[in-house]
């Protein structure tokens, strides 16, 4: 099936595979992003047996996911400093738990794994060839082990990341598309990113979102369809720029009861602009 509609794991507020399993059932999808395991993004009761649960519970998985512990999205401002490879200090730890998560990525019989890179300097900023140095050596322990990383969008406008993803110059450094995240950054249009970066685009979110109303805070992530995004020609401008991944529902709220109506509501509007 083209465009397969699936669920982030963490979207879900899970702490079990069998929770996770039990949920799928009851959204009756089977396709999902599964996350490595850290503070924001589930850690799995299963503990170091999480791969071989997951594989027994016989998901269609498109890729893993990384997060890091320390990354605090309270603000604009605080992911900044602290998200993916952006904090100096933490470099050499991250690519440490990076490599912890490419060989749970193997264990899980997957060839993706998506994270947030954080943000890209500018390319004036001094810090920018250290940040491109060590997103290379990002790519090559992911390379060593025959996987390639998706950086998931969003902090950087669609122009920015394309330049910065040459300059990487590594054939395993590619793209998880997040329309809402460009709008949640006040970043760009989703649409027209979409349109420019469709050839690396190898997995996909499907969130919605509305800008934030002044400089410098968020703006508000919101169910499928209640937002910015216009998912209906989202989901046609993912078969213009040729994707045929899954098309996986993100939804970030505490709130699991909340969570599983929204991405239940989310797999209706999806299910209606794919019949289209």
């Amino acid at each position: 099936m083209r465009n397969p509609i699936g669920v982030c794991s963490w979207a879900l507020n899970v702490k079990s595979v069998k929770e996770l399993r039990q949920l799928c059932n009851q959204l009756k999808i089977n396709t999902i992003q599964i996350a490595c395991g850290d503070p924001f993004h589930a850690s799995w009761d299963e503990g170091d047996e999480m791969p071989e649960a997951v594989l027994a519970a016989g998901f269609d998985i498109s890729c893993s996911m990384l997060g890091f512990t320390g990354e605090d999205y309270t603000t604009p401002q605080t992911i900044h400093a602290t998200g993916g490879f952006g904090p100096k200090h933490l470099r050499a730890e991250r690519l440490e738990r990076l490599a912890w998560a490419l060989d749970r990525t193997i264990k899980l019989h997957l060839t993706d794994i998506m994270l947030h890179a954080g943000f890209v300097p500018e390319r004036s900023d001094e810090d920018y060839q250290p940040f491109l140095s060590t997103l290379q050596k990002a790519a090559d322990l992911a390379h060593q082990r025959g996987i390639t990383i998706a950086l998931e969008t969003g902090q950087e406008s669609s122009d920015h990341l394309l330049a910065f993803i040459k300059e990487v110059a590594k054939p395993n450094i590619r793209i998880n598309f997040d329309p809402a995240n460009l709008l949640l950054y006040d970043k760009d249009e989703p649409l027209a990113a979409l349109r420019k970066v469709g050839h690396l685009v190898r997995s996909v979110h499907v969130k919605d979102a509305i800008r934030p109303t002044k400089a410098g805070e968020w703006g508000t992530e919101m169910p499928l369809g209640q937002g910015h995004v216009n998912i209906r020609d989202f989901v046609k401008t993912i078969r213009e720029v040729g994707y045929q991944g899954s098309l996986c529902i993100e939804r970030c709220v505490a709130d699991q009861t909340i969570a599983i109506r929204d991405i239940a509501h989310g797999i209706e509007v999806l299910q209606q602009a794919l019949a289209e």
